[in-house]
């Protein structure tokens, strides 16, 4: 009987050390202090001082290029559709990115009189679906996001979802974990 009792027991305490070392370990790395946001004046002495940098200088330089003001436009004529991500009417223009682009997939589109670059990140089968594009598709796209960057001459657009002939070929998969 004392063997039985012994046998019951020990399992017990083993696993109740577990889970009081499991506890502590979280409760340790949870009172790790997160970074304060930066206040809006440190913001602007960074952006300031980075500014000065040589990246900063070529930054500046090309934004106020008129290869610069170009890409400004065109990203405005469609922050509309990006921040109520709503569909716009495309055509794809070419099927390979710039040379020398290290965006990954996309392919070149124009909305409404205007070149874009549009960036996927798909999923190995939905890169099938992408490679059926054909150039003068005409597609709907809809993203959340539009970036620049001084070597690339056209805007770069998320793509989050595209439609052809009223057929979904791409809907970008959300990241598991969180953002």
């Amino acid at each position: 009987m004392k063997k039985v009792i012994y046998a019951l027991i020990l399992p017990l305490v083993v696993v109740s050390g577990l889970v009081f070392a499991n506890h502590a370990i979280k409760s340790e790395t949870s009172k790790k202090p997160s970074p304060k946001p930066l206040s809006a004046a440190e913001r602007e002495a960074a952006v300031k001082e980075w500014e000065s940098t040589p990246e900063g200088i070529k930054y500046k330089t090309w934004e106020a290029s008129p290869a610069g003001e170009k890409v400004f436009v065109a990203e405005a004529k469609i922050r509309k559709h990006i921040s109520t991500f709503t569909n716009m009417e495309a055509v794809v223009t070419s099927l390979s990115l710039p040379p020398g682009a290290r965006l990954g997939f996309g392919v070149m589109v124009r909305i409404n009189g205007d070149d874009y670059i549009v960036r996927f990140e798909p999923e190995k089968f939905q890169l099938d679906q992408l490679q059926s594009l054909k150039v003068n598709d005409k597609i709907f796209i809809r993203s959340r996001a539009v970036s620049h960057a001084p070597k690339y001459s056209y805007p770069i657009i998320l793509g989050d979802y595209v439609e052809r002939d009223s057929k979904v070929i791409f809907k970008r998969v959300p990241r598991k974990g969180g953002c």
